[in-house]
């Protein structure tokens, strides 16, 4: 078997090198990256760092894929710096105070393990559903009014972009059952980060649309309602 104390380090070097290198991150936000995962392993091991990771790997492939189509809605930070430490932990901060509640009240650990997949399912669901939906999307309208709308606008969905970010919920779920144990909670992983998906979108079109708050809050914002939704179906049904 691998070394864990050696084999954890390469792993949060390697991604630290390359999210600082591809200019995927800034050097400040990398290394609270590898500061979240290194907490997150502590809390729930490999499975958990592979959850984070793969979220990593699927949301820069996503933003990548077929750039030339969704420059316009690019901001300038993001396409020639990478993403800041505000991003960073927009997109993870909820599954950081999920790891930091299983390292202070271990008895909740079966709780939060879960929860902090949906977290991550969520941050998936949003960014793929986003970043492919401008791409393979047909009719995009809005959320709130189902009124055709602009694409890349606050609050607009498409149909296929919805159903690009289920299944990225469900790979952060299947990789969750498989560190775990495939039971329920495969299924309330992705009911959860779809939910926190779709509350993205309707925080985007009554919220981010008047600038009441800003996409990083959102973006917090969605993992946590997938965090609290992952929970409240824990407690009710299991």
């Amino acid at each position: 078997m691998l070394n864990s104390s050696i084999f954890l380090p390469v792993i949060i070097i390697a991604g630290i090198a390359y999210s600082i290198l591809a200019k995927k991150l800034t050097i400040l936000a990398a290394l609270t990256g590898g500061t979240l995962a290194c907490l997150i392993y502590i809390a729930a091991g490999y499975t958990g760092v592979a959850m984070m990771s793969l979220f990593f790997i699927m949301g820069s492939v996503a933003t990548s894929w077929q750039k030339h189509k969704k420059q316009s809605f690019a901001t300038i930070a993001e396409t020639k710096n990478g993403r800041s430490v505000l991003q960073v932990l927009a997109n993870a901060g909820a599954a950081g105070l999920a790891a930091i509640v299983i390292l202070f009240y271990p008895s909740f650990t079966y709780l939060m393990l879960p929860a902090m997949a949906a977290a991550f399912a969520s941050a998936t669901a949003d960014t793929l559903s986003s970043e492919l939906g401008m791409v393979y999307g047909k009719r995009f309208f809005n959320i709130i009014s189902f009124q055709p709308d602009r694409c890349g606008m606050d609050g607009v969905i498409s149909l296929e972009g919805t159903v690009i970010g289920i299944g990225g919920s469900c790979i952060i779920a299947a990789i969750y059952a498989l560190g775990y144990e495939w039971n329920i909670n495969f299924c309330f992983i992705v009911i959860a980060g779809t939910v926190g998906n779709l509350t993205d979108s309707i925080l985007g079109a009554v919220l981010e649309r008047k600038e009441i708050i800003g996409n990083n809050m959102v973006n917090f914002l969605n993992t946590l309602i997938a965090v609290l939704v992952m929970l409240i179906l824990e407690i009710i049904f299991i």
